[in-house]
């Protein structure tokens, strides 16, 4: 059984590291970095991905220093959970293997996240609130696609289910196929 102290120290691990990867998904789809949103997630990763900046140059439009510090954050949360809850660091390479493929289940849950509360706020909102434009621009570029295909069912946009049905295949394959290490 976890202790609460893990649990919680694992939860600030995991919602830092969903606002590093929201910074990398903003600036890989363009997003409006002046929107309220936008700017608490680089407010809120920058006095790191400032200095490593310096360090790891951007690849085209991949932020490498932010999807370096990603990695990091990562791994430090897999090696700080083993040490609190089996008293012994594991090897690095293999808890580096583990924060790779964890980072990537990481990736794909909070992608189904987003899609969801897209969705949600599509239902509920009136438009113009500065999370749900943020929220559309990150998204449309994964539902453009699956809408180029199928048409309107009587004004339902059936893309989003189509879309979170083809993620949780792959969330499910990729647990399948790499379980101990996500």
């Amino acid at each position: 059984m976890a202790s609460p102290v893990l649990t919680l120290l694992m939860s600030v691990f995991n919602l830092y590291l969903m606002i590093i990867v929201i910074r990398i998904w903003l600036q890989l789809v363009k997003a409006d970095f002046y929107n309220p949103f936008s700017q608490f997630t680089v407010k809120a990763t920058q006095p790191v991905v400032g200095p490593l900046r310096r360090i790891v140059p951007s690849i085209g439009p991949l932020d490498t220093a932010t999807l370096v510090f990603a990695i990091l954050v990562v791994y430090v949360k897999i090696l700080t959970y083993a040490l609190i809850a089996q008293g012994a660091l594991p090897p690095l390479f293999t808890a580096f293997i583990f924060a790779l493929f964890n980072l990537v289940n990481q990736v794909l849950w909070l992608i189904f996240i987003i899609v969801i509360i897209r969705a949600i706020l599509s239902w509920v909102s009136q438009g113009g609130h500065p999370v749900e434009m943020v929220m559309s621009q990150l998204t449309e570029p994964l539902l453009r696609p699956i809408r180029k295909i199928m048409p309107e069912m009587g004004g339902l946009d059936l893309s989003v289910l189509v879309f979170l049905l083809g993620l949780q295949f792959i969330i499910n394959l990729f647990g399948s196929a790499f379980g101990p290490f996500v």
